[in-house]
């Protein structure tokens, strides 16, 4: 089945684009704990419906290789990471110090297998972000990933490594220009805060604002220093549904891609700005949510499709379940098929569930000011901005693809079972799955090292309001400041025989 090039084609929708799928069956594993609303399961049923309704079929599927204490202090600081490594629920006791440094121990709690965790997820950003710049897909995809609000030094918010960051460096190597955007209910502020002095990533995020957790994202928060515009925050109250949402997200992101010209995006998209999420209070339905995806896809610019927060689990799976049949381009029916986890989605057993009659606060008013004020800023951007783009790092490199074609009959199975054989010669899955390794030898890893300290920590002050449902954010916060002449890039990727 032809599922697209690398050469997206125009119009609204296009055609079929050829999608990375990344999905490791351990990763629904890992359990936060009792009570805990973050449920790493949800990725399990999500690849459960997306077996069942034939998707796998259309998408390469990818196990991504674990990213190395090296490749994630690329962003993070060594010694939490170092922290994170060892840490375990038997010694946490013994390190009350340093739980209380990294923010780890409550919100963030520590559990079994908390660093293979991180690896997991972040490999699997960083993989897709590998498979975009070598051209490989149209777009990748990792549900496990999206954890937004790690800070360099600490966890925040149900997130330990930042992925979204590391991916960001990732494609960085090949793009001048990345614009992320995020359609979690929470504020994006880690990955906004990492960029915040660059003009290199332009982070875009809708969510509420007030008293709300992080606390940040305050529309006039812009940016600092060369990044100053770069930075683009939309401040929502409760209740907003599907038009009203894009009534905004649509003339904004138009606008952004018009002026910033990104070479690749991150769309995170976390699924608790649905309506019903446990912790969430909009009013969004799967489909209104999946617009946001339809419209990133039209862009035809190589595209990293990321997860995030989502806690009535059953619309989680729903709704990455949809968007990854929205990424493909394929219809998909309302009524579910049977699968181990139908019990989830009675008594309907639909994909789409109808948003809830709550008050919509957000004001026809109130979002043309917000519109009107978020146009301007973007007025303000300097056009396509100039980057000197001689030198790059080396791409990571990929191992071999199997030379075996696909087999389409292979590609139609059930879940993976957890204790799967993953060898390439392994007869216990009839869907082939590669493995992507995204990190560098050692010498790709000094040009890597060379841009990381490239890229000078400065101090802002931040003007959002500090009101937290979890956490209180700190009164300063470390950014990255992104020196034009230091992060010149050059070459094109090397070249790698495409799967």
């Amino acid at each position: 089945m032809d599922t697209g090039g690398n050469s997206l084609p125009s119009g609204a929708d296009g055609l079929k684009r050829k999608v990375c799928y990344f999905y490791d069956p351990e990763v629904g594993n890992y359990y936060y704990g009792q009570g805990h609303p973050m449920k790493p399961h949800r990725m399990r049923m999500t690849h459960a419906l997306l077996t069942h309704y034939g998707l796998l079929q259309y998408m390469q599927v990818l196990k991504p290789n674990p990213a190395r204490e090296k490749d994630l202090c690329r962003f993070h600081a060594d010694d939490y990471i170092s922290f994170l490594r060892r840490v375990t629920p038997e010694t946490q006791q013994d390190n009350l110090r340093q739980l209380k440094r990294f923010n780890v121990g409550e919100d963030c709690p520590v559990f079994d297998g908390l660093y293979s965790f991180c690896q997991t997820y972040a490999g699997g950003s960083i993989g897709g972000a590998v498979k975009l710049n070598h051209g490989h897909c149209d777009i990748a995809v990792n549900w496990a990933g999206g954890l937004h609000h790690a800070k360099k030094c600490e966890a925040s918010g149900f997130c330990y490594v930042n992925d979204i960051v590391l991916a960001i460096l990732e494609l960085l190597k090949a793009h001048e220009r990345v614009l992320y955007v995020d359609i979690d209910i929470h504020h994006g502020d880690g990955v906004e805060e990492a960029f915040y002095a660059t003009n290199r990533v332009m982070t875009v995020s809708f969510h509420k604002f007030g008293d709300y957790f992080p606390g940040t994202g305050d529309i006039r928060d812009v940016g600092y220093g060369k990044g100053r515009h770069y930075a683009l925050n939309v401040p929502l109250d409760d209740g907003i549904d599907d038009e009203s949402y894009q009534s905004l997200f649509k003339p904004v992101i138009s606008k952004v891609m018009e002026v910033f010209r990104p070479g690749a995006v991150v769309l995170q998209c976390g699924a608790d700005s649905l309506s019903g999420d446990r912790l969430g209070c909009f009013n969004l339905s799967v489909k209104g949510h999946a617009e946001c995806v339809r419209f990133m896809r039209s862009f035809n610019v190589p595209l990293l499709l990321l997860g995030g927060g989502g806690y009535t689990i059953r619309n989680v799976a729903r709704c990455w379940c949809y968007e990854t049949s929205v990424a493909l381009g394929v219809k998909i029916d309302d009524k579910m098929p049977e699968h181990e986890y139908i019990e989830y989605f009675g008594p309907d057993y639909t994909l789409h569930v109808a948003p809830s009659n709550m008050e919509n606060k957000n004001s026809r008013e109130m979002l043309e000011e917000i519109r009107l004020q978020l146009l301007e800023n973007i007025s303000k951007l300097e056009h396509a901005p100039s980057v000197q783009f001689h030198e790059r790092p080396s791409d990571a490199e990929l191992p071999e693809a199997d030379e075996d074609e696909d087999n389409k009959d292979e590609r139609n199975h059930a879940d993976f079972d957890v204790n799967a054989d993953y060898e390439r010669t392994s007869s216990h899955s009839r869907v082939r799955i590669e493995f992507v390794d995204p990190m560098t030898d050692d010498k790709n890893d000094e040009a890597m090292d060379r841009l990381a300290r490239d890229m000078e920590s400065t101090i802002i002050e931040m003007t959002g309001s500090k009101g937290s449902t979890f956490a209180a954010e700190k009164e300063e916060v470390t950014h990255f400041k992104a020196e034009e002449d230091s992060r010149n890039l050059h070459d094109e990727p090397a070249e790698m025989d495409q799967n």
